[in-house]
């Protein structure tokens, strides 16, 4: 059974969500959910796997609810699910999720990026939901360009082996096949932001730091309990180059509504979600296809399967 959120999204939120492809959603989950967040992060945290990694002193790991029980509890049970379908008005499965750990002291800022190119998915109903048991400052807390989640662009992540330079990636291009994911289910087992390959045909990121006065940035200073709620295609980034008294946590997981479907990306960078590689997905197929992988967990008519 999900739990239910302390209060309904307003239409006023669900619409600022659709205009600027982001919103910050205040005290909507219960303090008792909040802390189940942190036991998880804080147990992901102490024992990483083949699926974490360290950027300097950001630790970034892939599927942390797949080994920690309290963020899977987090994902399964807690309000999160509603408060996404709330704002969809659409049933929602869970995709997958990652965890983000910034250790106090100088705070690395983190690249502006997209993250669809990042996996086999596409569609317009695509919601990451981040969420932080720490206080997050304005000058440290995620930022989004205002509205990109419509500019019908898919860019080239900022990860993968370059095909031009590496002789490896390009031999990778050669033998990629249609019809089967560029990362295997063995990704799990080893897996770093340069095991993949970069799409060079997807123009690359726009250079929104160099030029922010041209852009609509807007951000937030996070309070737990707060749900932050931003769009699959959306351009974002999380500031930083400045001290921080307290270290920060997030979870952040993907959701999907009615009209996300499968999509053979040739700069895949995140494998797909274990269990999925048993049905072999096709590009167009909805991940509705397979709901033993993604079982509907909030819908508007509570019918759930």
């Amino acid at each position: 059974m999900v739990a239910s959120p302390l209060r309904d999204i307003t239409t006023e939120e669900a619409a600022a969500f659709h205009r600027d492809g982001a919103v910050l959603l205040k005290q909507v989950l219960p303090a008792e959910w909040v802390a189940l967040a942190a036991d998880g992060l804080d147990h992901a945290i102490a024992e990483p796997d083949a699926m974490s990694q360290n950027l300097g002193p950001l630790r970034v790991d892939q599927f942390p609810a797949g080994r920690a029980g309290d963020l899977r509890r987090f994902v399964y049970e807690s309000p999160v699910a509603e408060i996404v379908g709330q704002v969809l008005a659409s049933p929602v499965c869970f995709y997958m999720d990652q965890l983000f750990s910034k250790p106090a002291g100088l705070v690395p800022p983190t690249a502006w990026h997209q993250d669809t190119c990042y996996y086999n998915v596409d569609g317009h109903d695509l919601v990451r939901a981040w969420v932080s048991p720490d206080h997050v400052a304005r000058n440290v807390s995620l930022e989004v360009v205002r509205g990109s989640h419509r500019w019908n662009a898919t860019y080239r992540p900022l990860a993968g082996r370059d095909p031009d330079r590496d002789p490896i990636a390009l031999e990778r291009l050669r033998q990629a096949e249609s019809d089967r994911p560029m990362l295997g289910a063995e990704a799990h087992q080893k897996w770093n932001y340069g095991v993949g390959v970069s799409d060079k045909s997807l123009p690359p990121i726009p250079d929104v730091e160099a030029n922010r006065d041209s852009f609509d940035i807007i951000g937030w200073e996070y309070e737990p309990g707060d749900v932050l709620l931003f769009h699959g295609h959306i351009l974002h980034s999380a500031l930083g180059g400045v001290e921080s008294p307290t270290a920060r946590r997030a979870h952040a997981s993907l959701w999907a509504g009615r009209d996300v479907f499968y999509q053979h990306r040739v700069g895949q960078i995140i494998p797909d979600p274990v269990a999925l590689y048993d049905h072999t997905p096709q590009t167009g197929q909805p991940l509705t296809d397979f709901p033993d992988v993604f079982p509907i967990l909030w819908s508007p008519d509570a019918e759930l399967s």
